[in-house]
């Protein structure tokens, strides 16, 4: 047994007219003649620039050249099939961080094979940019200087050339 709403049918025929009334208001007016829309014109400011490129600043902190080191250090990876750690060196060295003030892990394991990733680091008034790469992957952070003075843990191999 069905049971019917009162006034089911009046609200029915009432929603077809309140409905074109409600979408009436959504269509636009049509501009009065002799007046006219501005459009909106791109200006010269809204061209996109690019960031500037990052510089060395060897009285800054790690965080303030991490950066450059990065930069530096992500174009020996696109120009090198398999950097080394002197590769690394010589390029941080050609860019302006100071040769003295650099450490490296060996290129080589104790029993002579390729090790898998080397770490380098550069010291920056009292804070280090380390710098790793290894299986094709490069990484770069800044980070405080230990308490030794140095950047790396474990044995460091001497920069002599």
């Amino acid at each position: 047994m069905r049971h019917r709403v009162a006034g089911g049918t009046a609200w029915g025929a009432l929603s077809i007219p309140v409905l074109v009334l409600v979408l009436a208001g959504c269509v636009p007016a049509e501009p009065e003649p002799g007046v006219t829309t501005p459009v909106a014109q791109p200006t010269s400011d809204s061209t996109p620039t690019a960031a500037p490129e990052p510089e060395l600043d060897l009285q800054g902190t790690a965080e303030d050249n991490l950066a450059y080191f990065n930069m530096v250090n992500r174009d020996v990876v696109r120009s090198e099939s398999k950097p080394d750690g002197r590769m690394f060196i010589d390029s941080l060295v050609a860019a302006g961080f100071p040769k003295s003030s650099m450490e490296l892990t060996p290129d080589r394991t104790t029993i002579g094979a390729q090790a898998d990733q080397i770490q380098f680091a550069v010291r920056m008034n009292g804070t280090c940019l380390l710098g790793q790469y290894g299986f094709d992957m490069y990484s770069g952070v800044a980070a405080p200087l230990l308490a030794d003075g140095k950047c790396l843990i474990g044995t460091t191999r001497p920069i002599d050339w």
